[in-house]
């Protein structure tokens, strides 16, 4: 799906403002869409932002690749948007 790859490449320029909340929500479908199901262990206590990251993954595990890539597509889409209507 070339769409992904681009919305890949646009959530990089999304403002700093944006919430670490939606940053993990687009992590999460990332890493859905590229790998599938959650295939590492959760990381520890002491590891807080990775443990965050793995949450997020997890917490969309059973979608299927196109379905991730399909729901990323739209946050980005999303956030975009907000980030528009923000800086006017």
């Amino acid at each position: 799906m070339e769409d992904f790859e681009q919305y890949a490449e646009k959530a990089k320029t999304l403002p700093e403002s944006t919430s670490n909340e939606n940053k993990l929500i687009l992590y999460g479908l990332y890493k859905q869409a590229t790998v599938g199901d959650v295939n590492t262990a959760r990381p520890g206590i002491f590891a807080q932002r990775d443990r965050a990251k793995w949450d997020a993954w997890k917490a969309v595990e059973g979608k299927s690749k196109e379905e991730a890539m399909s729901d990323y597509i739209t946050k980005v889409k999303q956030l975009l948007e907000e980030a528009a209507a923000a800086a006017s």
